[in-house]
């Protein structure tokens, strides 16, 4: 699997922006906290979040990413920025730390991990005792019309071949398998709820843009570079017939948990 590229997400993703701004809103950062941002791309929202605590000289915020484009992208803003912020490469299902953190907090990154329960037990041993946990990822029944289509061409000429062997790369869970997987990890103060969240790109230009940088990039990665694009403008064809033309049926799975306190 190739990386993202992550200056082009970087332009693309108001909608993930957004999202994250209310999740930031639930997370309530305060100075003096320390906050771990998991699956931090290129550090749009973690720089967010560091502005919504109010006291940057207090506050330490940390930003994951297992993707090396995304961290190079967010590193070189800091660097400019002289932002207080820190940056690890890492992986959710198993965080390098341990008792450390006030708040964890995610956006848009969970369902690229089929591990849940993992992912749930490394938050858990990430946080201090009281510690909160604030997240949204997509949920179930996120984007199944626009991978509907996308299942009918990938059976087709001249596509089939090379979606022999194909495994989902999301993870795409209900709010009550995702409760239990988080009682299971020992956390409480539990709420997990689905969102119905549609995205309107307007046009078939940024239906394609969108789509093919953030949605079906796996299945770009699978095709010779002469059937990417034919493949993604089959895909935006089949969108501009929809009902609602060019718009995307996205779910957002919300959880907020907490540490038990010692």
């Amino acid at each position: 699997m190739t990386d993202w590229d992550a200056k082009r997400y970087h332009r693309v993703s108001e909608p993930q922006f957004d999202w994250g701004q209310r999740i930031i809103a639930r997370l309530q950062p305060s100075a003096g906290e320390r906050i771990l941002d998991v699956g931090c791309g290129t550090g749009r929202l973690t720089r967010e979040i560091l502005k919504a605590a109010g006291d940057g000289s207090t506050t330490r915020v940390i930003g994951l990413d297992r993707s090396g484009s995304m961290l190079a992208v967010a590193r070189a803003d800091a660097a400019v920025s002289e932002s207080p912020i820190g940056y690890v490469q890492g992986d959710g299902v198993a965080l390098p730390f341990a008792n450390a953190f006030d708040a964890i907090f995610s956006a848009a990154t969970f369902h690229w991990i089929h591990d849940h329960p993992a992912v749930f037990r490394s938050v858990s041993t990430a946080l201090v005792p009281g510690g909160r946990f604030v997240a949204q990822c997509g949920g179930k029944g996120n984007l199944q019309h626009m991978l509907e289509h996308a299942a009918v061409l990938m059976t087709s000429a001249p596509y089939r071949e090379h979606f022999v062997g194909w495994r989902d790369p999301w993870n795409f869970a209900d709010a009550e398998t995702t409760a239990g997987r988080l009682d299971a990890a020992g956390l409480t103060g539990i709420d997990t709820w689905l969102e119905d969240a549609p995205v309107d790109l307007e046009t078939a230009d940024k239906y394609a843009e969108f789509v093919s940088c953030v949605c079906i990039r796996h299945h770009l990665d699978r095709l010779p570079p002469d059937l990417r694009g034919p493949f993604t403008a089959d895909l935006t064809a089949r969108a501009a017939a929809d009902p609602q033309p060019f718009t995307l049926d996205y779910w957002r799975l919300n959880v907020l948990a907490r540490k038990p306190a010692a």
